[in-house]
């Protein structure tokens, strides 16, 4: 599994935002990619990935929303997709600085 920009950073947003990022995965195998589960570091995260098979050759998007109405301050949040691909999980990373307006 392969992930366009793997990173990103919203700067700064108001406290009570849902901030949504989609990242797109690109099969470059020769089999099937099944992404099994997400693993995510606060319920204020959310993780939307395709239940289906990604054939090979193919792409589909992963929708990550960040649910700001409980933090505030400097965000620096990871998400973990797991998959049948043996180069182990995938690392997604997003920043932002929530201020408490």
């Amino acid at each position: 599994m392969q992930v366009e920009d793997t990173k990103k950073n919203f700067g700064f947003v108001k406290r009570g935002e849902v901030l949504v990022n989609k990242y797109v995965i690109f099969n470059k195998g020769n089999a099937p990619l099944i992404v099994t589960n997400a693993e995510v570091e606060c319920s204020c995260t959310s993780v939307d990935y395709p239940k289906r098979p990604v054939l090979p050759g193919n792409t589909d998007t992963i929708v990550v929303s960040f649910n700001t109405a409980s933090v505030y301050g400097r965000q620096d949040r990871i998400v973990k997709l797991f998959s049948n691909d043996l180069a182990g999980p995938a690392i997604l990373r997003f920043k932002a600085i929530v201020k408490n307006q």
